[in-house]
C-alpha cells in the first residue's frame, strides 16, 4: 500500500498546486491514501471549514494541523464534527477536537497522529514523546499501520522523535519549516522518516511569504506585515510504501513537483 504525505499547504498557490498535481501523482504512484498538513491553507495561516472542504475535494483523504490550528476561530466547531481532521494531540486536555484517529484506507485501517514540538514554538504543550508513546499503544489495538505528523521547528527534535518511536510506527514526517530536507530514509527498525516534507505552495518566496517583505524585515528590524506569495506553485511530500503485514515501511520516496 502506498501512502502520500503532503507538506504544509500554503495559501491560494498551495491549493492550486494541490488541485493541479494531486490527481496525476495519485495515479503515478498508485496512492491508496493521502495525508496533508493544511494548517497554512487559509491565507497562509490557519484553516477554515470551507477551505478544508476544498482540500478534501482536491483529493486529500485526511488533514493534519499545527501551531496555527486556532488562527481561524470557525475551525473549532469543524474539528469537533469532522472525522478526517486532527489537531496536535499534545495540546492540553479538554482542547476541542482530537489529536489522533484510526480510519479506513481501502482494505486496511490506518492510524494517524498529529504532534506539536516544544522547542522554539509558541505553545506550552505536553511532551510529544510521552504523548506519542501512549497514543501508539491505543492505536495498535486496531492497526499497526501508523503515520505521525510532527509539526516542529528544530531538526534535532524531529529526528529524535523518529528514533524514539522507530519500529513502532510506519512513518514519522516533519512539517512546519516549509523546506524539504534531504534525509528521507528507513530507520534501523523499519520506520520511514523525513525531517521535513517541505511546502506545498509558492516557491518564489521565503517559505511561502513575499520575499521582499521578509528581506525588508531582516534588513531593518522593523515590523513588516507579511504577504503570502503567489508565484511558482509546487507540491512537496513523500510516498511511503507500507508493508501491511508488519506495519513498517518498505520504501520512502521524496516528491517535488512544479505546477506548469
Amino acid at each position: 500500500m502506498n501512502v502520500l504525505c503532503i507538506g504544509d499547504i500554503v495559501g491560494k498557490a498551495g491549493r492550486h498546486a494541490l488541485e493541479g498535481l494531486l490527481p496525476e501523482l495519485k495515479k503515478e504512484y498508485d496512492i491508496a491514501f493521502t495525508i496533508a498538513n493544511g494548517e497554512n491553507a487559509a491565507g497562509g495561516a490557519g484553516l477554515t471549514p470551507r477551505i478544508a472542504g476544498q482540500l478534501c475535494r482536491a483529493g486529500c483523504d485526511f488533514l493534519t494541523l499545527g501551531d496555527h490550528t486556532w488562527d481561524k476561530h470557525e475551525l473549532i466547531e469543524y474539528l469537533q464534527e469532522e472525522a478526517n481532521i486532527i489537531r496536535p494531540a499534545n495540546f492540553p486536555e479538554g482542547t476541542p477536537g482530537k489529536g489522533w484517529a484510526v480510519v479506513n484506507a481501502g482494505d486496511h485501517k490506518i492510524g494517524i497522529v498529529n504532534l506539536l514540538g516544544r522547542v522554539f514554538m509558541r505553545y506550552n504543550v505536553d511532551c510529544p514523546f510521552r504523548a506519542l508513546q501512549k497514543i501508539v499503544a491505543e492505536i495498535k489495538k486496531e492497526t499497526n499501520i501508523i503515520f505521525v505528523d510532527f509539526h516542529a521547528e528544530t531538526t534535532s527534535e524531529k529526528i529524535a522523535l523518529g528514533h524514539f518511536i522507530d519500529g513502532d510506527v510506519t512513518a514519522v514526517f516533519g512539517t512546519h519549516t516549509h523546506i524539504q530536507t534531504a534525509d528521507a530514509k528507513i530507520l534501523a527498525k523499519g520506520t520511514a522518516h523525513i525531517t521535513d516534507l517541505g511546502m506545498t505552495g509558492p516557491y518564489d518566496s521565503v517559505i511561502g511569504q513575499n520575499k521582499d517583505k521578509i528581506i525588508q524585515r531582516f534588513c531593518t528590524g522593523l515590523p513588516v506585515r507579511f504577504e503570502v506569495a503567489q508565484d511558482d506553485p509546487q507540491l512537496c511530500g513523500v510516498v511511503v510504501k507500507v508493508d501491511t503485514k508488519t506495519g513498517l515501511a518498505k520504501k520512502i520516496t521524496p516528491i517535488q513537483r512544479r505546477l506548469t
